[in-house]
């Protein structure tokens, strides 16, 4: 959703953004373009491909791109290093990046047999093979029900408990198989792919993704400059209805009951949702793209600088 994220930030020349997540650099570079031909960039990525990439098509942009290792949910830690107050627009693209997916060694696809890590950032933290050798039945069976709204969560927990005694669950395959048996054979003839929702629930809870969402929100708008919008594509209904509910409470004004015959709260409106139903991908967009199905884009912008009492 490249041009309507582009759009959605209504990015002007000489103006500074944030991508929190770069990716493979797509959609920081096509607000780089949309800039010129002063525009300047901050890019955020765990992922130290991502940067390394990142150095090389950077170079097509001097001295208006820079890079930091480091969750987009610390924004405002950096900016503060940076001596910068208030930005113009920040993106994130929540979720896996295509290139993440497709380099089966990184552990986040059960579409082959490769090492169970997930890590976005593979230079801290415990990796998938770690959480499932220790957590207990109750605590994995919360994750897939929770992250991963898996209705066979305990199922499929009680059986990697049972076989890690048997021997450590170490790779990708393993654990497909291993969730493909604990679910029912007629439920396995339909749908996706039976350890989809088990293999989601495991990356969101090993890179905290939810958490980090809901630590940047507020950070995120509370740096935006008047008339700076804040873009977040979400990927699975968990995320959206984080973003959703808390764009709405950011965009209140008046908080007083309604039988007051006028407001007494003193609150005045600093934020509008842009597209209140978000935006999907278009039907381009999936032929060339089949990934962005279930993709939503949402965003808010900064109307006022008031501040509430």
């Amino acid at each position: 959703m490249r041009e309507e994220a582009v759009a959605g930030l209504a990015v002007r020349s000489g103006g500074l953004y944030v991508d929190g997540t770069l990716g493979g650099g797509g959609h920081a570079r096509a607000i780089l373009d949309a800039t010129n031909p002063s525009g300047k960039l901050i890019g955020f990525d765990r992922d130290q491909t991502a940067l390394l990439y990142a150095q090389e098509w950077a170079r097509a942009y001097p001295n208006r791109v820079t890079l930091v290792h480091d969750n987009f949910s610390r924004l405002d830690d950096h900016l503060t290093q940076l001596g910068i107050e208030h930005v113009d627009g920040i993106l994130c693209d929540l979720g896996v990046s295509s290139v993440q997916l497709d380099r089966y060694e990184r552990g986040f696809s059960y579409q082959a047999d490769a090492p169970l890590d997930m890590r976005m950032d593979q230079t801290q933290g415990e990796t998938a093979a770690d959480w499932i050798a220790t957590c207990s039945v109750q605590e994995l069976t919360h994750i897939f029900f929770t992250y991963g709204e898996e209705r066979f969560s305990r199922r499929i927990a009680e059986r990697i408990v049972a076989l890690r005694q048997q021997a450590p669950i170490q790779t990708t395959g393993q654990l497909a198989d291993i969730v493909k048996d604990a679910i029912p054979a007629p439920t396995r003839r339909t749908g996706p792919h039976p350890a989809r929702r088990v293999f989601q629930a495991l990356r969101i809870a090993i890179n905290d993704e939810l958490g980090s969402l809901e630590r940047l929100i507020p950070i995120a708008l509370a740096r935006l400059a008047i008339g700076g919008r804040l873009a977040l594509i979400s990927f699975h209904s968990l995320e959206d209805r984080i973003i959703k509910q808390r764009f709405l409470e950011a965009a209140k004004g008046c908080v007083c009951p309604p039988q007051f015959p006028k407001c007494v709260c003193g609150r005045e409106e600093q934020f509008r949702v842009i597209a209140k139903k978000g935006i999907v991908p278009s039907d381009r967009e999936l032929e060339e793209n089949p990934r962005s199905r279930s993709a939503r884009l949402r965003i808010i912008e900064r109307i006022s600088n008031t501040s509430q009492p």
